[in-house]
């Protein structure tokens, strides 16, 4: 096997067992808070919202830090570090005695990861320029499956075993992705330069740096777009289909129509992205999201709001290979891994301030009014595209 496809395909194996430890948390969080001798319903709605939104925060915050320092001292060190810090924080999850030492440990977790601002540039720059549209199509197949998977077996290992033995079980599967990533081979040389320019000057001197920033706001609008509308989708639900049962099961069906559109659909995205160009595949991405979102505030069955969402992920499928690509074609090697730093804390920020944003807009307008937001926001950013990088 060539080495940048064993590189990739343990990147995407780690990038799969992160992105379980990233996301297992959120469907036992609430019941973990009650153990800990929270009982107020509305405190442990309270503080599960604070712990869970802590790491995103602190993620956008420092990816760009650790994005920096990959430039300097490499892409694998980097994942190495952030692996085996998550393993730790899994253990410190299972030790934790109340919330205070949980949002503490969130916000660490977050602080000290910085694993997408060094694998990204990694397989970036390992993957030959014809492939690494499909590849970074496969990347993000693997971080989706992982998302999917990690709530389910989450909330399956905390009935089987309890919350803190499942934790533990979690660090070990990361200490798992951490000996996987020592087979990666790297090919890098040190850039002390990359340090001693400021994030402005870094911008300046790109060669197309306004195209690089609207990439960047490109994928904050779309975090907020996801994110400001999930949160709510069980109250959508319970609006939409008053008279059905399992609502709870109804909505987790259609919260995942986007994820597993997402995962079967990326790598041939990403494929058909290296023939026709990425710029295209973004364009046509955005579109297709801004239409899906646009006929979901209309919906009157959930099974017609879980079809919209399925087509919502076939674009969202496009749209994050796509931007990294473009970036990846638009960044000199020397500062990659800042550029890419720059761009987590876009997509951090997007999530973050979408979770808190999407409830006080659907409080204020109504929720289908949300819906109608979103898509207006992903349609100007797709005239921004159609104008900007599409000019040709």
């Amino acid at each position: 096997m060539e080495i940048w496809k064993r590189n990739l395909l343990i990147c995407c194996v780690t990038s799969f067992i992160v992105s379980v430890g990233m996301s297992q948390l959120a469907p036992m969080l609430p019941l973990y808070i009650a153990s800990m001798g929270v009982t107020d319903t509305g405190e442990i709605e309270r503080w599960a919202g604070i712990i869970f939104g802590s790491n995103f925060i602190s993620l956008a915050i420092f990816s760009p830090v650790w994005g920096k320092l990959s430039d300097k001292y490499g892409r694998k060190p980097m994942t190495l570090r952030a692996t085996t810090w998550l393993g730790v924080i899994m253990i410190g999850l299972g030790l934790a005695h109340n919330v205070y030492q949980l949002t503490a440990l969130r916000l660490c977790q977050g602080a000290m990861s910085g694993f997408q601002a060094a694998i990204i540039p990694m397989i970036a720059q390992g993957t030959p320029v014809e492939r690494s549209g499909w590849a970074m199509g496969m990347f993000f197949t693997s971080q989706v499956s992982g998302t999917l998977l990690g709530p389910v077996l989450g909330g399956w290992m905390s009935e089987v075993m309890g919350f803190r033995p499942m934790f533990f079980c979690m660090a070990g599967l990361c200490f798992v992705g951490v000996c996987a990533l020592l087979f990666l081979k790297e090919d890098f040389h040190p850039q002390p330069q990359a340090l001693t320019l400021s994030l402005k000057e870094t911008i300046a001197k790109l060669p197309q740096p306004k195209l690089v920033i609207g990439l960047a706001v490109t994928t904050f609008l779309l975090q907020f777009s996801i994110m400001s509308i999930e949160p709510i989708i069980t109250i959508y639900i319970t609006q939409i289909t008053k008279h059905a049962n399992h609502v709870a099961m109804i909505a987790g069906l259609v919260f995942s129509c986007s994820g597993f559109a997402s995962m079967l659909t990326a790598s041939h995205i990403g494929k058909l992205g290296d023939k026709i160009g990425s710029e295209k595949i973004l364009l046509g991405s955005l579109l297709l999201a801004a239409c899906s979102f646009l006929p979901q505030g209309f919906v009157t069955r959930s099974w017609q709001l879980g079809a919209l969402r399925f087509i919502l992920g076939i674009g969202v499928a496009g749209l994050m290979p796509s931007i990294n690509n473009l970036i990846r074609q638009n960044t000199p090697a020397v500062c990659l891994g800042r550029i890419f730093g720059v761009n987590q804390f876009a997509q951090f920020m997007g999530m973050f301030i979408g979770a808190f944003a999407g409830g006080a807009i659907a409080a204020a307008t109504g929720i289908r009014n949300l819906f109608l937001i979103t898509a207006a926001m992903l349609f100007i950013n797709a005239f921004w595209c159609k104008t900007t990088i599409c000019k040709k």
